[in-house]
């Protein structure tokens, strides 16, 4: 490979370790064509990319980024899993595809500047999907302002109750 292929290569690398939210790194040895294709596939729809490149490279390009947390890791056959957006969606989809094909290994990854190894990895891919939390969070914030009115509706309720009993007890008197 050229050295000019290899600043282009180590550059574009070192722009997606910058805008990635998560970079989960993955040992692929053993697997076959057909499986990783249909793993690439799998992380295509989940808006994740998946890029097999030398080690020396990508120690290059980690320098400066979180991904330079996990530097050492960086040995033997590895790809990297990187989300620009959902930084739940790889975990998903790699430790489903970890569970299906057993050769298949999560090494270690990186999100938020912190190293989360694979049972974080593996907690991380239990979580619900953007869309359910952003739902959780939309019902939450709208049954606030419902529990306030409902409290401040008994308040006047509760008032006309207490009236009532004090008119009542002075027409008993």
């Amino acid at each position: 490979m050229k050295r000019e292929d290899k600043i282009k290569i180590t550059e574009a690398m070192h722009d997606r370790f910058e805008r990635s939210r998560v970079v989960i790194l993955t040992d692929y040895k053993g697997l076959d064509v057909p499986a990783i294709n249909d793993l690439r596939r799998k992380l295509r729809k989940a808006d994740v990319e998946y890029k097999v490149v030398k080690n020396s490279l990508i120690i290059r390009a980690a320098a400066g980024t979180d991904a330079d947390l996990i530097k050492d890791y960086f040995k033997g056959p590895s790809a990297l899993a990187l989300s620009y957006e959902d930084p739940v969606a790889p975990a998903k989809v790699l430790v489903d595809f970890a569970k299906e094909n057993k050769v298949f290994e999560i090494k270690i990854g990186v999100m938020d500047g912190k190293v989360i190894d694979t049972n974080a990895i593996k907690a991380l891919s239990a979580l619900p999907s953007r869309e359910v939390l952003l739902g959780q969070v939309l019902s939450t914030m709208n049954g606030v302002p419902t529990s306030f009115v409902r409290a401040l509706g008994n308040v006047t309720v509760n008032l006309l109750n207490v009236l009532q009993a004090i008119g009542s007890q002075k027409e008993a008197a």
